[in-house]
């Protein structure tokens, strides 16, 4: 899990909460505005994710304050699911995520190329393309 931040105001929001299955590699994306809280992330993961795959087993994320929360650890400890942290100043840890923010990133300027403030409309068909591409590397579906 990870945040893609630094986006142009687009209704409402700027800041896109990206979930990578490492399994499956499905991801799911979400948008937040700048002023989010740890409530308001955890609601969202609920309706992205554990509404259509169930709870994780374990979630593999940065340090963003966040994720290293008394509610945020409360909620999945509840849960049952184990909560691994990158290292510090190594977002190497959680790699897949990095990779797949650039190419949502890379979607995204590719959609919105003369209206940036309109992304927010299109973060559903950024997600769709993502998950029904063919992965060279995988050669499946990402």
């Amino acid at each position: 899990m990870d945040f893609v931040t630094g986006l142009p105001l687009s209704n409402g929001y700027s800041v896109i909460f990206v979930v990578v299955d490492r399994f499956s590699k499905a991801l799911h994306l979400g948008a937040l505005q700048a002023q989010f809280t740890a409530y308001k992330v955890a609601e969202l993961f609920i309706n992205m994710v554990c509404k259509i795959h169930g709870l994780p087993k374990s979630i593999v994320s940065d340090r963003d304050p966040v994720f290293v929360s008394k509610f945020w650890a409360d909620l999945f400890k509840f849960s049952g699911t184990l909560l691994r942290m990158s290292s510090s100043y190594h977002p190497q840890t959680d790699g897949q995520t990095e990779v797949t923010n650039r190419t949502i990133e890379q979607y995204l300027r590719a959609f919105v190329h003369a209206k940036p403030n309109t992304w927010f409309r299109l973060l559903p068909w950024a997600e769709y393309h993502y998950n029904t591409s063919f992965n060279t590397a995988s050669g499946k579906l990402s």
